[in-house]
């Protein structure tokens, strides 16, 4: 990795006094400061960070306002408001589980981050994966923007990186928040829809907030209905800077990339999930730890300095603005390694509490305002939702570091300081000092300007990117956010918001506005909504921004749904499910009766399903094993013909013997045969359908179901 930095001015000079033989430094204004040392513990925040100035809050210039990212004195004052127990006082759904993140090799040069000092460093972790909009009883396959918040428990405390799927977000500053979600719940005076953006609210909101249309691009696209969280990347969104032992700073942006590669699903596909199985997601995690296929992913992360900040086509403290990774490749730095759930849900993954503004000595923030909006807001969030200020006593959010503060009382305090000085400076000797040079100092960034409400003219540009997101999608994936627009719009009652949505489209890619109003059923197009900026037709597409693209091209970590009935070839069952497990995946079995079949060897076989509660959209791909006596009453099941037309609808690869020849006729597919349906004859057969899997998906079959090109089942 090539070093980038920026250097800081030199900090204020100090003079060391004694006062009743206690060693303190008296800073340039007079303070004193209390110094640990060898014999006392280090002060530290609730969640174990290192704190170097407990005497001076942050703020912009000697005399200047504070600043809202100074967490020590958030934090400090939040607890010291809520010593008194108030009245009592009454997030969404989630999932989560335990694991380890290491390191690869020293980033010393960049970070004094502890965690990144040398190669092989395990840090213990908790991994939240979350929808956005929905209520805690929604179901997983929502059309949502999913959280990916990952608490790292460093020895320097509690880093939160609390992120999403998707690595651009809807506003730029973060006082929009409470707007956007208000307008994306459930429409206050009906209650509903519960989990879904399909309604006025939402687009009425969006159609009248132009710096949204970038991420109105990932929103439709198939990023929101992730296949699994195995499958999905995590962003920190923001940009932060690694700051190091000398004070040098580098800009840094954080991906999650999963090990087995990206996966969604289909629109029709997550509909029938979420009827099939509301609580897919959750499930398919808890299988694949509990069975030892550890979920992995690798954290990497572009690294660049001022002079690229400052050249770089947007402002890189524009949240609904990216880096493509072909202007600037992401590096390696680490793994993830998720391989245990919590004993308990509600003590651990309800009441994990993730804050932006925990962050270790080395990693600190950017002037990016949403980002600085949420250092300020997460931490009445977890007041709201815990009850207390004490909800870093609770074991899943306390440090497993040594930590130590003045912080007392207050709803629930599991601890208290011991001793008579429950301050600090104190001369009795007693308690935690800080430490300038262990704790956690901000970057030294040199600040200047008017004080007012304002958005910088850099920001201004809305559609420039999502044109580049839209134009490198692969054609179905463009087809896809086609239809995700035209669905959601439809539901919209209110014509003039869908007018305002056609004309922003229209300076992203006039063919797809063209699309979508055409299916809306618009008389004429309106003009294209009045724009700051113009919309660039430079950039260059960026294939890492599709899901396709980037496909594992391996049916690692995936499903294979096997359809048996009594009298299915042993043998060929039993080779079907070792090269099965030889790439790494899992079966399950399903069959008209959910306590098994008998084979044609005479072995009775269990399955995991019956036919009416094992759909193929639980599976990433499928195959039928039956036999010729048992086909006259298969056929006759209309979940079995769904089975396979399902199957076929979601483009899926179909593995079959010649004795399902029936079924794929009653089914409607036998006169659409594609090099997706692959008859398993002999080992060739086989041998074709297993590497075939890794493809995942056959679209070129998409076009002419859309056209009903197949004939219908009967």
């Amino acid at each position: 990795m090539a070093k980038t930095s920026t250097r800081g001015p030199a900090r204020p000079k100090t003079t060391t006094v004694k006062i009743h033989d206690q060693t303190m430094q008296r800073g340039e204004g007079g303070e004193l400061h209390q110094i640990a040392d060898d014999d006392a513990p280090l002060l530290t925040t609730a969640q174990g960070g290192p704190v170097s100035d407990d005497q001076n809050s942050l703020r912009v210039g000697p005399r200047g306002p504070l600043v809202v990212d100074d967490f020590h004195f958030r934090e400090k004052m939040f607890h010291f408001d809520h010593e008194r127990i108030p009245e009592r006082v009454v997030h969404a759904r989630g999932y989560g589980a335990h694991g380890y993140f290491e390191t690869y090799e020293s980033l010393a040069d960049y970070t004094k981050a502890d965690l990144f000092q040398r190669a092989g460093e395990k840090t213990e972790a908790f991994v939240r994966f979350s929808t956005v909009a929905g209520n805690k009883g929604s179901a997983d396959l929502a059309r949502d923007v999913r959280g990916f918040a990952v608490k790292l428990y460093t020895k320097e405390g509690n880093w939160d990186l609390v992120g999403n799927n998707i690595p651009v977000f809807f506003i730029q500053d973060a006082i929009k928040f409470p707007d956007l979600i208000h307008a994306a719940k459930q429409e206050p005076d009906r209650a509903f829809p519960q989990a879904q953006t399909a309604h006025d609210t939402f687009w009425d909101f969006i159609s009248l907030t132009p710096e949204s249309m970038n991420m109105v691009m990932w929103i439709m696209s198939d990023r929101t209905i992730p296949r699994s969280f195995r499958f999905m990347e995590g962003f920190g969104v923001h940009t932060f800077r690694f700051v190091n032992a000398k004070d040098e700073s580098t800009f840094v942006k954080f991906h999650w990339k999963p090990k087995l590669g990206l996966q969604s699903v289909a629109w029709n596909e997550a509909v029938k999930i979420n009827g099939a199985d509301p609580d897919f997601h959750r499930r398919d995690l808890w299988q694949s730890i509990q069975s030892g296929n550890f979920p992995e992913w690798e954290l990497q992360v572009q690294l660049f300095d001022q002079e690229f900040a400052d050249s770089f086509d947007f402002d890189v403290l524009d949240p609904t603005k990216i880096i493509p990774e072909e202007i600037l490749a992401p590096v390696a730095i680490g793994r993830l390694v998720l391989d245990r759930m919590p004993d308990n849900f509600f003590a651990e993954t309800e009441q994990v509490a993730f804050m932006t503004q925990n962050v270790p000595p080395g990693i600190d923030f950017s002037n990016d305002p949403l980002l600085q909006g949420r250092n300020f807001s997460y931490l009445d969030t977890q007041l709201k939702r815990l009850g207390g200020p004490n909800f870093t006593h609770l074991p899943i959010n306390a440090p497993r570091c040594p930590f130590a503060t003045f912080q007392q009382d207050g709803h629930m305090a599991m601890r208290n300081p011991v001793g008579r000085a429950n301050y600090q400076p104190n001369s009795f000797g007693e308690g935690p000092r800080e430490s300038p040079t262990r704790g956690f100092r901000h970057y030294p960034a040199e600040e200047e300007g008017t004080k007012a409400r304002l958005r910088p003219e850099s920001f201004a540009d809305h559609y420039s990117q999502a044109r580049q997101f839209y134009l490198s999608q692969t054609p179905p994936e463009q087809r896809h956010i086609a239809a995700a627009l035209t669905f959601e719009l439809s539901k919209v009652e209110t014509p003039v918001i869908r007018e305002r949505m056609v004309a922003h489209l229209l300076n992203i890619d006039e063919t797809l506005a063209k699309t979508v109003a055409e299916k809306l059923g618009f008389q004429s197009m309106p003009k294209p909504a009045d724009a700051a900026m113009p919309t660039r037709q430079d950039l260059e597409p960026a294939p890492s921004l599709s899901i396709v693209e980037q496909g594992p091209q391996r049916f690692e970590g995936r499903k294979l749904g096997i359809l048996v009935t009594d009298g299915v070839d042993a043998k060929h069952l039993k080779a079907l499910i070792a090269a099965i497990k030889k790439d790494k995946a899992v079966f399950e079995l399903i069959a008209p009766k959910v306590g098994g079949v008998k084979a044609s060897d005479g072995s009775w076989i269990e399955v995991h399903h019956m036919i009416d509660g094992g759909p193929s959209v639980l599976f990433d791909a499928v195959a039928l094993l039956t036999s010729a006596d048992a086909m006259d009453d298969l056929v006759k099941e209309a979940t079995a013909r769904d089975f396979v037309a399902d199957a076929f609808q979601h483009c899926k690869f179909i593995g079959y013997d010649q004795s399902a020849m029936p079924l794929l006729e009653k089914a409607g597919i036998a006169e659409a045969l594609d090099e997706g349906v692959i008859a398993l004859s002999g080992k060739d057969g086989m041998d074709a359908f297993l590497s075939s899997l890794g493809k995942l998906r056959v679209w070129g079959r998409e076009p002419s179901i859309k056209q009903g090109k197949t004939s219908a089942a009967k």
